[in-house]
């Protein structure tokens, strides 16, 4: 992924990232087409908008930002690592929802919401038993 027009030090943090993250450079695919929008005339004849798609997440990712191929490039990579990171939080964030809900589920109740409970039952018993059949005396 080297580019002239980038700075090595961003380039070092952006591979720093992708080892953290487990991310390949093979699982990256990599593709260039005409950007559109302001640029003038260099944006119709080169191939500057970077398009990045993850094979193993199907996340894809399109820079134009900038009319330079190398910082769209590296600007593209941060895209991606955004993207995948944010996915990964997600994932986590929601497996722990999850566990959290099971044992709150599980907790036994209090003394008092038991207390309750029972009350609220004697109440019901009394009424349905108040619903007998009125008798001929």
């Amino acid at each position: 992924m080297s580019t002239s027009s980038t700075n090595s030090e961003k380039e070092a943090q952006i591979a720093q990232r992708m080892l953290d993250l487990r991310v390949r450079e093979q699982d990256i695919e990599e593709s260039f087409v005409r950007s559109g929008g302001h640029g003038g005339q260099n944006v119709n004849k080169t191939s500057t908008c970077v398009m990045l798609m993850h094979r193993p997440t199907g996340l894809q990712v399109k820079c134009q930002t900038t009319r330079h191929q190398g910082l769209n490039r590296l600007q593209a990579r941060r895209m991606l690592l955004d993207k995948i990171e944010a996915q990964r939080k997600q994932a986590i964030d929601a497996e722990r929802a999850r566990i959290e809900k099971n044992r709150r589920a599980k907790r036994p109740r209090s003394r008092g919401a038991k207390e309750r409970i029972l009350a609220n039952k004697a109440h019901r018993s009394v009424k349905k038993q108040n619903r007998g059949r009125v008798g001929m005396d």
